[in-house]
């Protein structure tokens, strides 16, 4: 990953976990889903936000999202690993974890 890609997965990350902390979840949400378009393509920075949106999920109590998430962290680790993810995809279980997206032009820059 490199520095200006880490720096802004970072930030992303660091608003989330603030937001959360704040008991701000949908918004935490939006920022978790910037942060995994941006962290996909790699095996920790993929399964920090999954594990977050697990969180998420266990606070919002849906047993759903906390079923997919938890999924979506053993499969996103070896989807990572082996350089096979659904490139754009948010990481929420309103979406299939297969489902490619198109990326934002300026997150795309980034990840160049």
């Amino acid at each position: 990953m490199n520095t200006q890609l880490r720096n802004a997965f970072d930030a992303e990350m660091a608003n989330a976990v603030r937001l959360y902390r704040q008991g701000r979840l949908d918004a935490t949400f939006g920022h978790l889903e910037i942060a995994h378009v941006l962290g996909q393509h790699y095996v920790m920075p993929h399964i920090v936000t999954h594990w977050w949106m697990l969180k998420v999920a266990i606070q919002r109590r849906s047993v759903s999202e906390v079923v997919g998430q938890a999924i979506r962290i053993v499969l996103g680790a070896l989807g990572s690993a082996a350089g096979i993810v659904p490139v754009g995809n948010t990481g929420g279980t309103n979406i299939s974890m297969f489902r490619r997206l198109p990326i934002d032009p300026a997150l795309q820059k980034l990840m160049k």
